[in-house]
């Protein structure tokens, strides 16, 4: 997801008995040491100690509060607040105060990440979680925006944004326009094993974790074999492109050629492994003229129209289906049967 980062994490020394970094909590109604220190999972004894505060001191709105912990993680590619969370066992929400950060925030690689030193309930849903869940941020319009980038950008269908904010395609757009952006949160689920991928519902959650844009790994679950493709639209189901030419042709090698023969695939992408179900044929594009214009000829006897070809030179001519679970047909808007009974052995069930 493309979202603007909007805050920095800060981190400082304090002068302790040994070396810890610290987090900063601004006191807001309600606050008091133990609430702060039970939400941030560190000890109050501690907590007190590194403000210079005693068990009769008090705290007013706006104060800032010293917080330290233990653990620092130094963000690599592909690193989320959600994912760290689940890595570290910590409370999501729990992370991201401890880190001045929100659902909007994002991660650049080298950033520093505080862990809290411990655990703590929340009232909102956490990373324990197993149900995907929404939060919402807004969004300020920019000069040269449309309800279609700014819906890609946040990894979100365009219906949703504007159903989201009772807008319509034909809505009037400007800068200045406050929108309401809904983010998806999608917890880890359990596998069976290494080798399979996480049985997820196309609606809730699959759509989300790979969102338009998404430039991901493609493995066939029989044989291993691997090429990196991108999905560049689909609403139903993912329609997606092989990245290069190389990677048209291993695919073409995985699937016999092209053709509309599914095969059980796992797709990797952000650390995750998803169980999926794809085809090979290539349709309704044209690598030779530009992406998203009428063109006068597309492949697979589609004809003239709309061209669903966005990644040029890659030998491929439009878009091949990936699906998930629940995900539906763009002809009929039904479920395939043999492609949810392939996503089920890439899952392992």
């Amino acid at each position: 997801m493309n979202i603007k980062k909007t805050m920095a994490i800060s981190l400082a020394a304090l002068t302790l008995s040994t070396p810890v970094q610290a987090a900063y909590h601004t006191v807001v109604k309600g606050d008091t040491y133990w609430t702060i220190s039970q939400s941030y999972g560190v000890d109050f004894n501690t907590l007190l100690k590194a403000n210079g505060a005693t068990t009769s001191s008090w705290l007013e709105v706006g104060d800032v509060v010293y917080v330290p912990t233990e653990k620092i993680h130094v963000v690599s590619k592909g690193d989320t607040y959600w994912l760290i969370a689940k890595w570290y066992g910590v409370d999501f929400n729990t992370l991201l105060k401890a880190n001045n950060a929100t659902t909007s925030s994002w991660l650049e690689v080298g950033d520093k990440v505080i862990i809290p030193s411990g655990t703590s309930s929340s009232s909102g849903s956490s990373s324990t979680s197993t149900k995907p869940y929404v939060t919402y941020i807004t969004y300020t319009v920019k000069s040269g925006d449309t309800y279609w980038n700014i819906a890609n950008n946040h990894g979100i269908p365009m219906s949703e944004l504007l159903e989201v904010n009772g807008l319509t395609e034909n809505s009037s757009i400007y800068a200045g326009k406050k929108l309401t952006i809904p983010v998806h949160h999608v917890p880890v689920t359990s596998t069976p094993g290494s080798g399979y991928g996480e049985y997820l519902d196309w609606w809730d959650a699959a759509q989300y974790v790979i969102p338009v844009g998404a430039t991901f790994t493609v493995q066939d679950f029989y044989t291993g074999q691997t090429f990196k493709a991108k999905r560049t639209t689909g609403s139903g189901h993912a329609d997606c492109e092989p990245l290069t030419a190389s990677d048209t042709a291993k695919m073409n090698t995985i699937f016999g050629g092209q053709n509309w023969t599914s095969r059980p695939i796992i797709v990797i992408y952000n650390g995750r492994k998803i169980a999926a179900s794809a085809t090979s044929m290539l349709h309704a594009g044209n690598d030779g003229a530009a992406g998203g214009v009428w063109t006068s000829w597309r492949s697979d006897n589609y004809g003239a129209g709309y061209n669903y070809d966005w990644v040029k030179g890659n030998d491929a001519h439009g878009v091949f289906d990936i699906h998930f679970l629940n995900s539906i047909r763009h002809n009929d808007g039904k479920v395939n049967a043999t492609h949810q009974k392939n996503i089920k052995i890439a899952a392992g069930r």
